[in-house]
């Protein structure tokens, strides 16, 4: 398992990276108009015959994956050598998360599908022992993250949902319901939650069979309704990128209204609770709460440890290239012609 001990000063890589591209490339524009002043290129070539560009390049080359190396350096980079498997008290959770094209619906704010995502990572940041896993449904149901105590990974995955994740549109709540209460640790004898986060739109009637099965197993279902009872259109882009509403056969547009009476039914059968969203806020702070009232039972997971720093290993790279690139000289040298170091075009 590899990980860096201090992740966050990777983000200097984003400042790095696009920095000495603009000097490099300004350097470049600062020479070339430099050289104008000299006359044509060819009378430049004259007056400078030592100028070598393919050197510079390299050279700008070697600096610039040194700094990317020492940066990772000092970023602690560590690699687990041991995996063992420790026990703590939580429960299991699944979030069945809704991404039918409904909703990107906009009644919230940016739509209804970021506004959940957003609050499934709060949700996240405030989970402990508990192990947490990911669904994605529309017209059929898919894992999006096995059952974890992984939450960097579950909010990694949550980032990438998009409508297009799911290739069969439609929204099945009872394929969602099936496949959530499949997803829990075999075996396991830990307290069980569904979160069903959706708009409520279904189109097969069994939804409230399945939750009547899944409620017997026990394992509790709450739902959050996404979206408004009055409804809103269905946002779309055409080919050529502008913006327009989802039409229904006869052209009429779709107007997407959230099932409310559905979804409180569901959560009735499941012995949980439902919320409605708002963009001030979704209800996961309430089920959060409502969660950690549930029996805490020993979950057992396995994690990496020993961690061993491999920072050496970079920043002496990095160093070494440096140097490489400081011996370098900026002129023609008549040993290096001879062996071609530098006929190489990238």
């Amino acid at each position: 398992m590899f990980k860096f001990a201090y992740s966050y000063i990777l983000f200097g890589l984003a400042i790095v990276i696009p920095l000495a591209i603009i000097i490099f490339w300004s350097f470049k524009r600062y020479k070339k108009r430099t050289k104008k002043q000299f006359g044509t290129p060819e009378m430049a070539s004259k007056l400078m015959p030592n100028e070598s560009k393919l050197r510079e390049n390299w050279k700008f080359y070697l600096f610039f994956i040194a700094i990317l190396f020492i940066i990772a350096g000092v970023a602690g980079p560590q690699i687990g050598s041991k995996l063992v498997t420790i026990k703590r008290k939580g429960i299991e959770l699944i979030l069945a998360l809704d991404v039918s094209n409904s909703m990107l619906a906009e009644d919230l704010k940016p739509n209804r599908l970021e506004n959940a995502k957003r609050a499934i990572e709060k949700l996240v940041d405030r989970l402990q022992n508990d192990k947490i896993g990911l669904v994605i449904f529309a017209g059929d149901a898919y894992t999006q993250l096995p059952i974890t105590t992984d939450y960097v990974s579950a909010k990694m995955f949550l980032n990438t949902i998009t409508p297009n994740s799911v290739p069969v549109q439609g929204t099945n709540l009872t394929k969602a319901l099936e496949h959530a209460a499949n997803s829990f640790t075999p075996d396991s004898t830990a307290s069980k939650a569904i979160i069903l986060i959706t708009d409520g739109e279904n189109h097969e009637e069994s939804a409230k069979d399945a939750a009547t099965e899944i409620a017997n197993k026990g394992i509790k279902i709450y739902t959050i309704g996404m979206g408004s009872p009055e409804g809103v259109p269905i946002p779309i882009r055409d080919k050529f990128g502008r913006q327009d509403f989802k039409t229904d056969k006869d052209g009429k547009i779709v107007i997407s209204k959230l099932n409310e009476k559905l979804l409180q039914e569901i959560a009735a059968i499941g012995k949980g609770s439902y919320f409605r969203a708002n963009n001030a806020t979704t209800g996961l702070n309430n089920i959060f709460d409502q969660l950690n009232k549930l029996d805490k039972k020993e979950l057992e997971s396995q994690i990496y440890s020993d961690y061993e720093n491999h920072f050496q290993a970079f920043i002496l790279f990095g160093v070494l290239l440096l140097l490489i690139d400081f011996f370098i000289p900026n002129r023609k040298s008549k040993i290096a012609d001879k062996i071609h170091l530098f006929k190489l075009k990238i």
